[in-house]
Parts: structure tokens; C-alpha cells; sequence
């Protein structure tokens, strides 16, 4: 190993000591995760400086220091879907009222599609504002590489009708999709376990005796895994360190002064929807600095790990104990949050995308027929986006096509993708968590004891 990348590693570790040297039981985990995102940031950048000629002395330092970050980011998959199934069950078993839980995931599905269509409407214009074009983009040897991978991937997309996508929902095998191995895993898992939990309530109903013993049993894997998650998230702060650094070192600063003006634009859109969060967030009587204060750990790793389905355990820990939504809520939203209408990857991508392509093929971006298309299949298409680093991506593959336009210009992007995306993934998790504390207000339930935010 070359010495240049022993020393780095050695002041990486450094770093790692430092931060568990702050973890004291005065020391909340949001100003921990601060300080891991500042040392990542600056470690990521005196990378850059100091080795901008050396790309071979950075490769080896974020090849070691990935594994920090690669190691926690796995331990969260390994924690979603155990999660999620759990959660769903002890949500349909604890509220006993079926026509309860149909309220509250339809009004959580509303308002996730509805606010992926208002940021659909918000890529477009803002779009239109800078006069972005999909013309004089360079297809650069890698940008090549990546648009041969989309074409080929679209061409396995490409006859999925809006039924084969509803359809793919339903879990045929559910230890399959414990597993994670489809875009839309986490709705089947989320289906499988409020079918479970119908079937429980049944089984409850039918023979009280055994009903105790069921509530006992959920309750009991409820604490076991909820016990694991904090297990997980006292890992946050490290964990982020290594991902920043990872993105800060790791991006190309020539790409990125090529292209900033998209990246100025797709930042700016984010920005608004985040207004538009807090607008609806005002008008239900939510005090919203109150709010952006209690969530900010969980746009930090959102940010940083740009995974809305790996934050789905600090989503729900975040809803439930700070801003006092409903365990079933909580639940609904995180994790309907992860996968149906993501603001910032289903919504704000595809638009600013497809209105970028327009005028190539001929097509007026503010017209009113292109614009209510446009927004009509982003709302269509938000249902299954995967949870994951890369969700936008098959957004915009199921979106262009469906316009009729080619799929290469998202590999036109890659250069500046993971850049977008880090706020791509903290606008849709913050999206998910709006729409549970919407949610909440609306039916007016509270966890006993202690309410969301009041106005100030």
C-alpha cells in the first residue's frame, strides 16, 4: 500500500477516534451526525487539493475508507425489510380498525403523489427558467458506456404498461422479496405484512386466548428489532464521515463546472419544494422550524447516504418520538414514502429531463398538453420507484419512454448524478415525513402524551 494512502487513512482515523470521543450522553446524535458531515467534507476536499494530480492516491484512500461507509449503509438494508414487515404487522394488529388503516395509508398515498405532481410542476418551469436543453451535451466515453446500459435496460422496460407495473406490487414469493431483489420489494413486503396482520386480527377475533399471545409476540419482535435499529443508528456519525468523503473526494470538478448550471437549477427546484412542504406543513398548525430542526438527522443521512429506503428506520424513530406522529403512521409513511411518489427522484427528474429533451423532438416544454402529460404519467409512474441510490434513474426510464423520447440523456448526467441525488433523496424523505405529520393532523391522532409540533 503506498504511503500517501496510509497516511490518509491514518488522519481518517483519526477523524473516527475524534468522533467517538464527542459521543457522550449530553451530546445529542444530530449534532454527532453534524460534526461526522463537516470532517467528511473537509477530509473530501483536502483530498482534492492535495492529490488533484494523484487520482491513483485518492482511489486507494476512498477504496479503504468505503468500507466504513459501505459497511453501515449495508447494515441499514439489512435492517429495512425486517423493519418494514414487523412495523406493518404491529400497525394492522394495534389498531384493530381496518377502515382506520385505510384512511391513513389513502391519505399518506395522496398526498405523496399529490406533492410528486405540484414538484413535477416545479421542474418544469424551473427548467423552462434556465433555458435548459438536452442539445450540446458532450457524450463523454463513459457517458457512452452508461447509455448502452440504459438502452439495454429499457428495452426490458419497455413493455410494462401501467396494469404489469400495478401488478408487480403483489408479492408472489415474499421470502423473495425479503431480499430486496426487486424495484418494488418494499410495497410487496408492506402488502404481505398488513395481509398478515389482517389474517392475525382473525385469528384474534376467533379465539381471544390466542389474541393475547399475538399481541405479545409482535410486541416482543417490535422491541427486538426497534432495539437493532438503535443498534444501527449509533453507527450514523461514522458512517457518514465515510459516504461524504467518498462524494466529496470522488467528484469531478471539471464535470461538475460543466454542467453547473443543471445543477444550480435541479438544487433550486429542491428548494421550492422544500417551501412547499413547509407551506402545507404551516397551514395544518405545524410549527415548521420546530419541524426542520427535529428532522434535520434524518435529512443529514438521507443526504449523505441517498437511500429514502435506508432511512427508513431513523424516518419512522424520528416521527414517532420527535414530532409525536402515530406508530401506524409513521410506519405508512416512511415506508410508502421510500417507493410511491418521491418528490425529488420520481417527481423533479424525470420533469426537468423530459422538458430538456422537448425541444429536440420537436415539442413545445410550456405547452399545455405536453405539461399535463407530462405531469400525468410522473404521477403514474411514482408508484414503485426503488428506494435507492439510482431511483431516478429508473423514474426517468419509465417516464421518457412513455412521452416518447430516448432514455440516453440521463446517462448524459453521470458525471454530476450523485451531486443531484444526495438532495434528490433528502427532498423525498422529508416529502415522506410531511405527509405523516399531515396525516396525523388530518385524523386527528396524536401519540398520547405528546402531539407534533405546535405553532409558534
Amino acid at each position: 500500500m503506498p504511503y500517501l494512502v496510509i497516511i490518509n487513512l491514518i488522519v481518517f482515523a483519526g477523524l473516527m477516534i475524534l468522533l467517538f470521543r464527542l459521543k457522550r450522553p449530553d451530546t445529542p446524535l444530530s449534532r454527532q451526525i453534524l460534526a461526522g458531515l463537516i470532517a467528511g467534507i473537509l477530509f473530501g476536499f483536502a483530498l482534492q487539493l492535495l492529490y488533484a494530480g494523484d487520482r491513483d492516491t485518492i482511489a486507494g484512500t476512498l477504496e479503504w475508507t468505503n468500507v466504513i461507509g459501505s459497511a453501515y449503509v449495508n447494515l441499514l438494508r439489512m435492517i429495512i425489510m425486517p423493519l418494514v414487515l414487523v412495523m406493518m404487522i404491529a400497525a394492522v394488529v394495534r389498531m384493530r380498525d381496518l377502515a382506520a388503516l385505510g384512511r391513513i395509508g389513502g391519505a399518506v398515498i395522496g398526498i405523496l403523489v399529490g406533492t410528486t405532481m405540484i414538484a413535477a410542476l416545479v421542474g418544469i418551469f424551473v427548467t423552462n427558467a434556465f433555458g435548459l436543453t438536452a442539445e450540446g451535451l458532450t457524450e463523454g466515453a463513459r457517458e457512452l458506456e452508461r447509455a448502452e446500459a440504459l438502452t439495454q435496460r429499457y428495452e426490458g422496460m419497455a413493455g410494462l404498461g401501467l396494469s404489469d407495473m400495478l401488478v408487480r406490487f403483489i408479492p408472489s414469493n415474499i421470502f423473495y422479496d425479503l431480499t430486496g431483489a426487486r424495484p418494488t420489494s418494499i410495497i410487496a413486503v408492506v402488502i404481505f405484512g398488513i395481509l398478515f396482520g389482517i389474517a392475525a386480527l382473525g385469528v384474534m377475533r376467533d379465539s381471544p386466548e390466542r389474541g393475547e399471545a399475538i399481541v405479545g409476540f409482535v410486541e416482543t419482535a417490535q422491541e427486538i428489532v426497534m432495539k437493532l435499529v438503535h443498534m444501527i443508528m449509533a453507527l450514523t456519525p461514522y458512517g457518514i464521515l465515510a459516504l461524504i468523503t467518498k462524494v466529496v473526494a470522488g467528484s469531478d470538478a471539471a464535470d461538475i463546472l460543466n454542467l453547473l448550471t443543471f445543477i444550480v437549477a435541479s438544487y433550486l427546484a429542491i428548494a421550492i419544494m422544500f417551501g412547499v412542504h413547509a407551506g402545507l406543513l404551516t397551514l395544518t398548525g405545524t410549527n415548521v422550524v420546530d419541524y426542520f430542526r427535529k428532522v434535520w438527522p434524518v435529512l443529514t443521512f438521507a443526504f449523505t447516504s441517498r437511500s429514502s429506503a435506508a432511512t427508513i428506520p431513523l424516518n419512522v424513530e424520528t416521527q414517532v418520538e420527535a414530532l409525536g406522529v402515530r406508530p401506524p403512521v409513521a410506519n405508512l409513511s416512511a415506508t410508502f414514502g421510500a417507493t410511491i411518489g418521491q418528490n425529488g427522484c420520481a417527481g423533479i427528474y424525470p420533469a426537468m429531463l423530459a422538458v430538456m429533451i422537448a425541444p429536440t423532438m420537436g415539442v413545445d416544454p410550456m405547452g399545455l398538453s405536453f405539461i399535463a402529460g407530462l405531469v400525468a404519467i410522473v404521477a403514474i409512474s411514482s408508484f414503485g420507484i426503488a428506494g435507492v441510490g439510482g431511483g431516478a434513474t429508473f423514474a426517468a426510464l419509465v417516464v421518457l419512454p412513455a412521452m416518447g423520447f430516448p432514455v440516453t440523456v440521463a446517462a448524459l448526467l453521470i458525471s454530476i448524478e450523485p451531486l443531484i441525488d444526495m438532495a434528490r433523496t433528502a427532498l423525498n424523505v422529508n416529502g415522506a415525513m410531511t405527509a405523516g405529520v399531515i396525516t396525523n393532523r388530518m385524523l386527528g391522532e396524536t401519540v398520547e402524551g405528546e402531539g407534533v409540533p405546535q405553532t409558534g
